[in-house]
């Protein structure tokens, strides 16, 4: 993956809303969700959430796919895993990371 891709996904992400919405279309898997129930499920307004999904898309982050009338969105995993690859790859100094390498702390903030 290129770092310029990686910069793009990083600065598409570096928005509470923007993350908020690829959150929730990764927990909706492969499905997807529409703009519709995004919107619903997290209280953002059409006008500002078509901006916000217009920048993951073009992060290559979430893809729409034309069912009818329909958009559905639904999160590029493989571009995400590829992501994360890239920020973890030299990981340790190349060696597997033991629980004693890991950070002191290591607590996740789960809303």
């Amino acid at each position: 993956m290129k770092e310029n891709d990686i910069i793009k996904a990083l600065a598409a992400l570096a928005h509470t809303s923007r993350l908020r919405l690829f959150r929730a279309l990764v927990v909706a898997g492969p499905a997807g969700l529409t703009p519709g129930q995004l919107g619903e499920q997290l209280d953002i307004p059409a006008a500002t959430l078509s901006f916000h999904l217009k920048e993951l898309n073009n992060a290559g982050l979430i893809h729409p796919i034309r069912e009818g009338r329909n958009l559905i969105y639904s999160a590029q995993f493989e571009h995400m895993n590829g992501v994360i690859s890239y920020l973890t790859e030299n990981c340790c100094e190349g060696r597997v990371c033991a629980p004693g390498n890991q950070p002191a702390t290591t607590e996740t903030h789960h809303e």
